[in-house]
């Protein structure tokens, strides 16, 4: 059946396809992001931690965004045998590919400009991330559509706030995070946009696959990336990204579009599905509110010792 949907949902690829470049415009240059002044020789002058302006939470945000951008050719080659190169399926790759590089590049060079961390731990995770490799678990291609909705939606919420948070101290990270955000925001919606018409060709088939995808989602670095749960947790203290707002920002907005909820008609697995995903929502939510008080309760502790 999920080849049906995506053979039927090739001319929605196209419609799709031909949006995003309208709402793209014209490309934006990564050179014009970065300062490049502020450079110097990492020879002559090694990087220590005092050189950058960010907080450490903040430098493991970036870090983990630079991580994630960069296990690109993992991603490409996954997507690759879901999609095909052929067609607007394979036209879109191509163009997710080149937009995602441009990510990766233009972080790259605006940490490595502004000693916001250092080049050769960003390194040594590069190699480490891309060599540990993408595997996602034999997913048909509706669960990847659903799955990348939600990683994108993720990926452009964490970009954005880290650039806020970066922001404080330098404008030019809260401009660069701000325009990567925007490409990720136009991925969630090509992707999202899909998976609408997923329900409307086999609801049933979309309900389970949009349950299975949230009920299991973890980013693609979280089992990749060197020291991923360190710096998920400094990023969850400073409410960069966490349970929060992950269920706020991400899931919760997707299962109301979706109108999971409000459908009718849906084969006995579908329903089944749908359950446990009520059930996973409860969780995530008390989840999520337990995590946030543990942090304000400790945020408060770090505050009140440094006054």
């Amino acid at each position: 059946m999920h080849l049906d949907v995506a053979r039927e949902l090739e001319p929605v690829v196209a419609d799709a396809l031909n949006r995003h470049y309208r709402l793209a415009g014209i490309d934006w240059n990564p050179a014009e992001y970065v300062p490049w002044d502020e450079g110097a020789d990492f020879i002559e002058k090694p990087w220590e931690p005092y050189q950058s302006s960010f907080s450490p939470e903040v430098r493991a945000a970036l870090h983990m965004a630079l991580a994630t951008e960069d296990d690109l050719p993992a991603y490409r080659s996954s997507i690759d045998a879901h999609f095909g190169q052929d067609g607007p399926w394979g036209e879109w790759v191509r163009r997710w590919t080149a937009e995602e590089d441009r990510h990766s590049r233009s972080l790259w060079a605006f940490l490595c400009a502004t000693r916001g961390a250092d080049p050769a731990v960003m390194q040594s995770d590069t190699m480490a991330t891309i060599q540990a490799g993408f595997r996602d678990n034999h997913k048909s291609v509706l669960d990847v559509c659903v799955y990348v909705t939600i990683q994108e939606l993720a990926t452009r919420e964490s970009h954005a706030r880290t650039g806020r948070a970066a922001g404080d101290t330098d404008k030019m990270a809260l401009r660069l995070l701000k325009r990567i955000a925007q490409d990720e925001n136009r991925h969630m919606l090509f992707y999202r946009g899909l998976v609408d018409a997923a329900l409307q060709i086999d609801p049933s088939a979309a309900v389970t696959a949009i349950s299975r995808e949230i009920r299991t989602f973890s980013m693609p670095g979280e089992h990749t990336v060197p020291a991923y749960r360190r710096r998920a947790a400094l990023i969850a203290r400073a409410q960069i990204y966490n349970l929060h707002v992950h269920h706020l920002r991400v899931i919760k907005p997707l299962v109301s579009h979706w109108r999971v909820f409000e459908r009718t008609g849906l084969d006995a697995a579908a329903e089944v599905e749908r359950e446990l995903l009520a059930g996973y929502l409860t969780m995530l939510e008390g989840a999520a509110a337990v995590e946030q008080e543990v942090i304000e309760r400790a945020n408060a502790r770090r505050k009140a010792a440094s006054c």
